[in-house]
């Protein structure tokens, strides 16, 4: 089999792997290299499928931790060819970062780098797994609420005024009776989504 060949074939058969390790610091769950070896070198090895590592990039850095001791900061740029038995081959570049106080970032790094080049590239499943438009920022989510609380812009004061008396609504009562106010130009978007939302079934007065 070619190289294309190979990778469809290991990712028909490539299990989920689950986060099951936990980071002891701070606690969140993970899935490590480990796993990911002990997974995918039997597929690998059945569908004669080999990876050759280059590193492209590499910095290194010291900085002081928060109890005064020397902690080595990694980042390695790598490029993994995936070789086929017949020579085929496709190039996956990653990223890893690791930080160590010993002599071991660089392997970290490269563990790092390593293991998401396996995830990408048969993209392994795993129990856990987010999709990103699933979650909405912070910032985005603070954002959104701050323009809920803004006045509405004319256009709308007016159009939400025109469907009221429409709907055969006395617009002054309800607007001092609901929100503590006269006029339709003192409303918030989030109130005027909420009378809209709550008349719109209503019928037309004839």
């Amino acid at each position: 089999m070619n190289i294309y060949e190979s990778i469809t074939k290991i990712m028909e058969e490539v299990p989920a792997i689950g986060k099951t390790k936990t980071n002891k610091t701070q606690g969140f769950k993970f899935r490590g290299i480990d796993d990911v070896m002990n997974a995918l070198q039997p597929l690998l090895s059945k569908n004669k499928v080999f990876i050759v590592p280059e590193i492209l990039e590499q910095t290194r850095e010291e900085r002081t931790t928060s109890k005064g001791g020397t902690l080595i900061y990694s980042i390695c740029k790598i490029k993994y060819k995936f070789f086929a038995e017949d020579g085929t081959f496709i190039e996956a570049i990653t990223i890893g970062e690791g930080m160590d106080s010993g002599d071991k970032a660089t392997n970290k790094a490269m563990a790092i780098a390593m293991k998401y080049a396996l995830f990408q590239v048969f993209c392994i499943p795993t129990e856990e797994m987010k999709d990103p438009d699933s979650e909405t920022p912070e910032e985005s989510q603070k954002k959104e609420e701050a323009e809920l609380e803004e006045l509405v812009t004319d256009t709308q004061a007016k159009t939400i005024y025109a469907i009221m008396k429409q709907k055969g609504l006395d617009v002054e009562k309800q607007l001092q009776s609901n929100y503590g106010i006269s006029n339709t130009n003192e409303l918030t978007k989030r109130q005027y989504a909420s009378i809209l939302n709550a008349i719109k079934k209503l019928p037309n007065k004839e």
